[in-house]
């Protein structure tokens, strides 16, 4: 996805800022001096911020755990409190879980499934010390905040990547209700709200969503830029296939 998103970001801008952080894509690829990384899950930001400051700790306790089914499963009920064998463990469930997906229960408990995963490389040492690297720059600030908190900050000539929850599989009906749990309408209205305030502050802003008609209708003045991908979400391969998506791309000036 990042080829097809980075022809719309601007030559230049001030500070970078992701609110749904995730992966961090688009912040390892630009790699800034200065960024806001925040996201409201307390367990990524855990895992973010111990991989910043302590990446080899983190590794040992990603790598020190038998990876099969049976351990899979035993790591998935614990409920960890050290804050860097938790992100391990989070590293771990991450690999092992179907398709790599992040998902919780009403009581907040990850419930995936093992993915019977083709390799046993958890992660390599050299990814997370060159994410170090550019999580540690002294202008990078990772945190656990709400969105609208984190894009209230952007100011004039800032860039703005908002990446939120949502499933393409939804995109001509059933939307509104498929994931009213983790970010429901009324979070996807309080985004756009806040999206456009932003935008009209003179910052520069790309949202990922699903190309919807009930999503269109909340930018209307964003430019709306179809994105492409190999949708890898169905249990079976034969389901999966090319998944159509939306980039909406706003700044003051149109």
């Amino acid at each position: 996805m990042l080829s097809q998103i980075a022809p719309h970001l601007p030559t230049s801008f001030g500070r970078y800022y992701e609110p749904f952080l995730g992966g961090g894509a688009l912040f390892f690829l630009l790699q800034p001096t200065r960024a806001l990384l925040s996201d409201a899950n307390a367990d990524l930001i855990n895992i973010w911020q111990h991989v910043a400051t302590q990446p080899h700790a983190v590794y040992a306790a990603a790598t020190e755990i038998a990876f099969d089914k049976e351990t899979y499963y035993e790591v998935r009920r614990r409920t960890t409190r050290d804050p860097v064998q938790r992100a391990g463990e989070f590293l771990y469930l991450n690999r092992g879980a179907f398709n790599g997906l992040y998902r919780v229960n009403r009581s907040g408990e990850f419930n995936v499934p093992w993915g019977s995963p083709r390799t046993d490389v958890i992660v390599e040492l050299e990814t997370l010390n060159a994410a170090s690297k550019a999580l540690m720059s002294t202008g990078v600030t990772v945190a656990q905040l709400d969105f609208a908190e984190a894009l209230g900050r952007a100011r004039a000539g800032d860039l703005v990547y908002l990446d939120p929850p949502y499933v393409t599989g939804h995109n001509s009906n059933g939307f509104i209700d498929y994931n009213e749990k983790l970010f429901s309408w009324t979070d996807q209205v309080r985004l756009a709200q806040s999206a456009e305030r932003a935008r009209k502050r003179g910052v520069h802003v790309l949202i990922s969503n699903a190309l919807n008609a009930s999503i269109r209708a909340l930018y209307p003045n964003f430019a709306e830029q179809e994105l492409s991908r190999h949708s890898s979400i169905a249990g079976k391969s034969d389901h999966r296939g090319k998944a159509t998506e939306a980039l909406y791309v706003g700044s003051k000036n149109g």
